[in-house]
């Protein structure tokens, strides 16, 4: 049950992991997973990419690129389309949270599209007591809107910019403890793309082999109240692989591997000093002043994992970071799909493992994708997770 909570808490909680670590936090062997403020912005949207294990870096570009990698919009070949997707999020917890998802582009020409995505993201319903036996109904929301732009630099590579307004009203207004008031959070982010493709033969059939990279949530951190200390939005480096093979005309397969880390400073560890009280740094590092400072320091500050000798490996700290997403995808003249995937997360961050399954059809210009969450563990919070995107395509745009 501890796991679940971690999990539950790593995806619900808008507050940062701070304070004290004593006990088992010394040896190394409780669970430090990484918090964030607006940790919504993380939720795979849609149900093509969720299918095949939360990748999409370099998966083919589709509708639902701005939150994979706005760089694959370039090579997009209709002139424009739109997708709406639906989550209900952490059902067996709280019935009502669910997750909306609306992207949209155009092409504005042979080598340029503009984007937008808006995202939705209810908490369901809370109780604020204000007495013993009186409470008050309150509905945290957040949401992010944005606008993007991708452009093809040559035949095979592309990059693209997204700039989004955060907005996070998941606190009632009422006073805090030190008088202040309550406000909802809000932040300016924004995102870097590049992608590459090219087609290749292997055996005399057509293959293809892209990559993927995308920087997303650069952005300004978010507080509650005026005095309190910030916290870091979830920036996120996503790189990824594809591997496209034509068994025949009809029929193609491909394989997906992202790789993904947060860029956010990683919570360091204390003890306190039984003489004083006074608590002082065991392990990692203190938090910098600045995000691009902070987005830096996440590549070394880990406190690192504790070896036999008593010394700590850092290296290996910075690799339970990662988190692997690993899928793969059959089609049928484009008409019909089908996905697997896989998504591992390491235990002191998480636990998050599952494996997903995915199908999705093509009439027209109309376009249904489901996918389905299978975690490892059978009480996870996010068992019985669905997903369905319903999208549209229009016109046909020549990408020279």
């Amino acid at each position: 049950m501890k796991k679940i909570w971690i999990i539950a808490l790593l995806i619900l909680s808008g507050n940062a992991l701070v304070g004290q670590i004593t006990g088992s936090g010394i040896t190394g062997d409780a669970p430090s997973p990484i918090q964030t403020a607006v940790p919504f912005l993380l939720i795979a949207p849609d149900a093509a990419s969720t299918g095949m294990g939360d990748a999409g870096a370099a998966t083919a570009p589709d509708i639902n690129s701005q939150h994979w990698n706005p760089g694959k919009y370039a090579f997009m070949e209709k002139a424009g389309g739109i997708a709406l997707s639906y989550t209900p999020w952490l059902t067996n917890l709280i019935p009502d949270i669910h997750h909306v998802y609306l992207a949209g582009y155009y092409g504005a020409g042979e080598k340029s599209t503009i984007s937008s995505s808006f995202r939705y993201f209810s908490r369901g319903t809370v109780m604020y007591m204000t007495g013993p036996t009186v409470g008050i109904e309150y509905h945290p929301i957040e949401f992010a809107v944005d606008a993007g732009y991708a452009r093809k630099f040559t035949d095979h590579f592309s990059g693209g910019i997204v700039l989004r307004y955060i907005y996070s009203d998941i606190i009632f207004g009422q006073p805090t403890a030190t008088g202040g008031e309550t406000k909802p959070g809000t932040s300016i982010a924004g995102d870097i793309g590049l992608y590459y493709q090219d087609e290749i033969k292997i055996g005399g059939k057509d293959a293809l082999w892209a990559a993927g990279l995308n920087l997303a949530n650069i952005g300004m951190p978010v507080a509650y109240t005026e005095d309190a200390e910030k916290t870091p939005i979830p920036t996120n480096l996503r790189i990824g692989g594809r591997f496209l093979y034509h068994l025949h005309e009809d029929h193609s397969i491909s394989l997906q591997v992202d790789a993904n880390k947060l860029l956010v400073p990683t919570p360091p560890l204390y003890a306190t000093d039984s003489a004083t009280g006074d608590q002082y740094l065991v392990a990692g590092k203190e938090s910098p002043e600045s995000v691009f400072s902070g987005m830096f320091q996440s590549f070394y500050d880990a406190p690192g994992v504790l070896k036999d000798d008593e010394s700590r490996s850092v290296f290996s700290g910075e690799i339970h970071e990662i988190t692997l997403a690993l899928g793969a995808e059959y089609r049928y003249r484009d008409r019909f799909v089908m996905r697997a995937g896989y998504f591992h997360e390491h235990d002191s961050k998480g636990v998050r493992r599952y494996i997903t399954v995915g199908l999705g059809a093509r009439f027209s210009f109309l376009g249904l994708d489901l996918s389905y969450l299978i975690p490892s563990d059978e009480n996870s919070p996010l068992q019985n997770t669905f997903r369905v995107t319903l999208s549209a395509g229009f016109g046909n745009l020549s990408r020279t």
